[in-house]
């Protein structure tokens, strides 16, 4: 089963960390994704730009609204994604949990929906 394992995170207090902290968490992602791609786990994920960048579209009406910012007004926002194909859940939550923004902000798991939707 895949599951998008959402990277949630600050990034005014993710600048505030000492560079030596900093370094240590870019080491602890790149050791997990070259084991993720060793087990054939990773499908794949991307960083994202800063929130900051983020263009809000809601339709009422018919009417199209296009706002600045995220979607939500929160000091933690979607800064990237994994997509992983494990073999449960537990795994996939597993993974999260190793993931260096969950000891400071958030992992969010979930999985992803075949187009007919029929395994939910």
């Amino acid at each position: 089963m895949k599951y998008m394992l959402m990277i949630y995170n600050n990034a005014a207090a993710l600048d505030e960390l000492p560079d030596a902290e900093l370094e240590t968490i870019m080491d602890e992602v790149d050791a997990l994704m070259e084991e993720l791609q060793a087990s054939g786990e990773l499908v794949g994920g991307q960083a994202l730009a800063d929130a900051a960048t983020a263009r809000t579209v809601r339709v009422r009406g018919g009417v199209p609204a296009v706002t600045d910012g995220p979607f939500a007004e929160s000091k933690e926002q979607l800064a990237g994604y994994l997509i992983v194909d494990c073999e449960t859940e537990e795994r996939a939550v597993e993974i999260a949990t190793r993931w260096p923004d969950a000891r400071y902000w958030a992992m969010e798991v979930r999985p992803i929906m075949h187009t007919s939707g029929t395994e939910m």
